[in-house]
């Protein structure tokens, strides 16, 4: 495999639409977080393993680029990509696409294992960690997505 994890369709819900009668900025954080969750799941995250292992992950920073505007009743898809990782925590990136196929906002975070006996930061189980290193070698031969790393400032 050598594209990114795909999540499934997502509609764009009327209560999400702003006064600029585009999606509100506060919602593209939502769908990149919901697509998280399905990619998560082939990692083994989630409420099975919180209540198993009484660990989790807690989102430490998270950067959205806005490129196309979507509308009240657009369904967009959203990939996940593994870009690096160590034993306590992995940066992802992501891009939002509208079903026709063209490209409406990345999302870039870095994403924590977390031990809810503190809670605090702690390592991750041999089996998750080879899954998080099991997805990034499966997009290792695709260049830097265009945007990761990107930084806020004036030209």
């Amino acid at each position: 495999m050598t594209t990114p994890f795909m999540s499934s369709l997502q509609q764009i819900e009327p209560g999400w639409i702003d006064y600029n009668n585009h999606l509100n900025m506060g919602y593209y954080t939502v769908i990149f977080d919901r697509a998280a969750d399905e990619a998560f799941a082939t990692l083994g995250f989630g409420p099975t393993y919180i209540a198993a292992q009484n660990h989790t992950t807690f989102s430490a920073e998270f950067h959205v680029r806005y490129l196309r505007e979507l509308k009240r009743g657009d369904r967009v898809r959203s990939s996940f990509r593994i870009l690096d990782h160590d034993e306590k925590r992995f940066h992802s990136f992501q891009e939002l696409f509208h079903e026709d196929g063209w490209l409406a906002a990345t999302g870039e975070g870095m994403t924590l294992h977390i031990d809810l006996s503190g809670p605090r930061v702690a390592p991750m189980p041999a089996a998750i960690y080879s899954r998080i290193a099991q997805m990034k070698a499966q997009t290792a031969d695709l260049p830097t997505p265009n945007g990761a790393g990107a930084k806020i400032g004036l030209r």
